[in-house]
């Protein structure tokens, strides 16, 4: 079946990872059309933006879960609030053990950091406080868990529990399977590395070194420069998006207190604002210091283009996982037998095939796959067809 992303949002004390959760997971739908659902109280349901099939051919989709607005598809996804990060998280400080668990759940990092600099790294109130060093707080906890993982599969290796036949790779890509990595992506980090394959002569840079690579790989992760509707923050996403040491970072500027606040407003029928967009309308009365409030936000949508909540979201799915949306064509075409239109828009992993595809619907689907067709030429696709983004497909199949 079809699996849920996760993401998780991650960053220390104050520096608004809350107001992001929050702004991010509101029910901004009509109430009671469709339900806002908490999984648990870490866990909330946000929304990714597709732009919908339905339009292409001059028909209304009817979606099963999330919900259109005006041909832009609002396809749920998992938020994950991974609470407890302190220094030494990695040696179980703090909520430790629990925050890395959670962590370990998530597909992909949104790391929150308070750009404006008025908190410290224990999420104190300050002035001057420089980012980067939040940045390098959390990479280096990371690497730090890593690193701990992989040195135990190492001492497995060194101390004869595998067989003379076994390579390191096998051993350390048992060892952290639990990251969702294997045998051949190890393989390809060590040679990435150029550490050789004997642990015997590594050194400790060299294993430090591997685990960053294999976290990079397997907790890939976007920085959420918040607070950015201050001077102090602008000024530091300048500094920092300008700094070759961070060109491999891939950084959104946001604000989730200006996200919220539209959201809100939009709740209570003040404005007319959807998720994402870069402008919004005042529909109803309101006092002056209430439009002074909603005029500073349109400067800086106006500025950085949106709130920057839900392109976090977006860049951490759609760029960095590199995460597919297709669509379920039925055997009329959109429909099913029940009448729906494009009910559903699945996100699946990338370079997948027409045949993963089928079996992302159901197991017994793909187990029966005979072709799929492409609804928009009807052309008939084989199973090693790669599908493409807003692909509309239906899967024929003997179950």
């Amino acid at each position: 079946m079809s699996r849920s992303y996760r993401i998780g949002l991650v960053g220390k004390p104050s520096v608004g990872k809350s107001s992001f959760f929050n702004a991010a997971t509101m029910n901004d739908v009509p109430e009671g059309a469709y339900p806002f659902t908490t999984i648990d109280p870490s866990v909330g349901e946000a929304y990714v933006r597709v732009e919908c099939a339905a339009p292409e051919f001059d028909e209304e989709c009817t979606p099963n879960v999330g919900y259109c607005d005006h041909g832009t598809r609002f396809v749920p996804t998992k938020l994950v609030d991974v609470a407890g990060l302190i220094p030494g998280a990695h040696e179980g400080a703090g909520l430790g053990n629990q925050f890395l668990t959670d962590l370990n759940e998530t597909d992909v990092l949104v790391h929150v950091v308070d750009f404006s600099g008025t908190t410290d790294l224990e999420g104190e109130a300050t002035e001057g406080h420089d980012p980067r060093e939040d940045i390098a707080f959390l990479e280096e906890e990371l690497d730090q868990w890593y690193l701990d993982i992989l040195e135990k599969g190492i001492n497995r290796y060194e101390s004869g529990y595998t067989t003379e036949d076994d390579a390191i790779e096998e051993e350390l890509a048992e060892q952290m399977s639990a990251f969702k990595t294997n045998e051949d992506e190890i393989k390809r980090l060590i040679r990435r590395t150029d550490v050789g394959f004997d642990p015997a002569e590594w050194e400790a840079e060299d294993k430090l070194e591997l685990a960053r690579e294999i976290r990079k790989e397997t907790k890939p992760m976007v920085i959420a420069a918040n607070k950015m509707d201050t001077p102090e923050a602008q000024a530091n996403y300048e500094e920092i998006t300008t700094d070759l040491d961070y060109e491999h970072l891939t950084i959104v500027p946001c604000s989730a207190h200006a996200e919220k606040a539209l959201k809100s407003a939009d709740n209570a029928g003040v404005v007319d604002y959807r998720p994402g967009d870069d402008d919004f309308e005042i529909v109803d009365d309101i006092s002056d210091e209430q439009e002074d409030g909603l005029e500073q936000i349109r400067a800086f949508l106006s500025e950085y283009g949106a709130t920057g909540v839900q392109a976090a979201l977006e860049t951490a799915l759609f760029d960095v996982l590199g995460v597919v949306p297709v669509f379920p064509g039925g055997a009329n075409g959109l429909g099913n037998e029940r009448g729906e239109v494009l009910p559903d828009c699945y996100l699946i992993p990338p370079n997948s095939t027409a045949e993963d595809f089928a079996y992302s619907l159901h197991s017994d689907i793909g187990d029966g796959f005979l072709h799929a067709i492409d609804c928009r030429s009807n052309r008939q696709l084989g199973k090693d067809y790669e599908v493409e983004s807003r692909d509309v497909i239906e899967v024929i199949t003997t179950n």
